[in-house]
């Protein structure tokens, strides 16, 4: 029996050690502060890893900074199903890493738990999901952890405003991953953003599903897409990770228009991507590291807006030909108001 249990144990060590991802470069930064510590630096990323040239590559990208400007030894994790990404956080935890960070609400209560098991260890959430008592009052996460949290809405309503004033079929589409309140204020910041300067528009929304696979699905994202274009929607934005890949192969296939996530997704099929609603998820990132370092980290929620700089679009040389001259100035108001609090974006459906 007790051969058994070790051949067990070194199973399952084994399996946790598969789930390190350590991508050239990651572990040789800058040299270590005056004080002989290097920060050390533990990232567990969402479904869809690395790669998905959105939400993970831009968390991938803040750790790549903060490894090269801020001398930190990152260690990445990529997990696999379920349990998985508890054990990579727990993991980390255990290593007593500086900093610990789940990438994606799929963590909320994994960090909550490991925070209050881990008291000396910062930890931080992107997209962290707040938690309600019974009475409805918001439960603030644990000291040693901080809520990173973006309005994705007032970037959603901005490119909203785009596809409206540039849809010639007066028809656009939505094109969600998991049908979850987060992705809610995707669609609900573009619906208003479309309907604040075309009334009369139309917005068809979908779901790739119901659960974190619809994250990672090119497939059912372009079945949907294409299903749309087929209505008479002339531009689809994407809210869905990997699965915007096929929103983007359907664009492509009819000449149609679609709008990135989370990262410049403009490459992804050039002429095509009229703009993408950047999240500053690599800012983010950088920037909590860098808290650590400074030794100004604080728990609690950090919220990240147009006037924070934490939510975007593009416009560049790249798509500057498929957007008019009067539909920017036009989004640009649009922007000031919103900063300004004259415009208040919903958040909900």
């Amino acid at each position: 029996m007790r051969k058994l249990l070790i051949f067990i144990g070194v199973l399952l060590a084994a399996h946790v050690a598969l789930l390190f991802v350590r991508p050239g470069g990651a572990q040789a930064p800058a040299a270590a502060p005056a004080g002989g510590h290097r920060l050390t630096v533990g990232i567990v990323f969402d479904v869809g890893g690395r790669g998905d040239k959105s939400f993970n590559d831009g968390a991938y990208l803040g750790a790549m900074r903060a490894a090269r400007e801020l001398g930190a030894d990152v260690r990445l994790v990529e997990p696999g199903e379920g349990s998985d990404r508890e054990a990579g956080l727990r993991l980390l935890a255990a290593q007593g890493l500086d900093l610990v960070i789940g990438v994606g609400f799929i963590f909320s209560d994994d960090l909550t738990q490991l925070a209050k098991e881990y008291p000396g260890i910062h930890f931080a959430g992107v997209d962290y999901a707040l938690s309600t008592d019974a009475q409805g009052n918001v439960i603030p996460p644990p000291p040693n952890l901080a809520a990173l949290k973006f309005r994705e809405e007032q970037g959603s309503f901005l490119v909203g405003a785009i596809a409206a004033l540039t849809s010639k079929t007066k028809k656009v589409g939505f094109v969600g991953g998991m049908d979850i309140p987060l992705i809610h204020k995707f669609e609900a910041g573009y619906k208003a953003g479309v309907h604040s300067v075309c009334p009369d528009c139309r917005v068809i929304a979908q779901y790739a599903g119901v659960t974190p696979e619809a994250f990672r699905n090119p497939g059912k994202g372009k079945e949907l897409a294409l299903s749309q274009y087929n209505q008479g929607v002339d531009v689809i934005f994407h809210a869905s990770g990997s699965t915007g890949l096929g929103v983007f192969e359907a664009a492509r296939a009819t000449g149609k228009l679609a709008i990135g996530v989370d990262a410049d997704q403009y490459q992804e099929a050039p002429g095509f991507v009229l703009t993408s609603m950047v999240k500053g998820v690599d800012n983010a990132v950088f920037d909590e590291v860098k808290k650590v370092r400074d030794g100004t980290f604080h728990g609690g929620v950090d919220w990240f807006g147009l006037k924070e700089n934490g939510v975007r679009y593009v416009y560049d040389e790249h798509n500057r030909a498929l957007i008019p001259d009067s539909v920017r100035t036009r989004v640009e108001q649009l922007k000031a108001e919103i900063i300004a609090g004259r415009i208040v974006v919903p958040s909900e459906r």
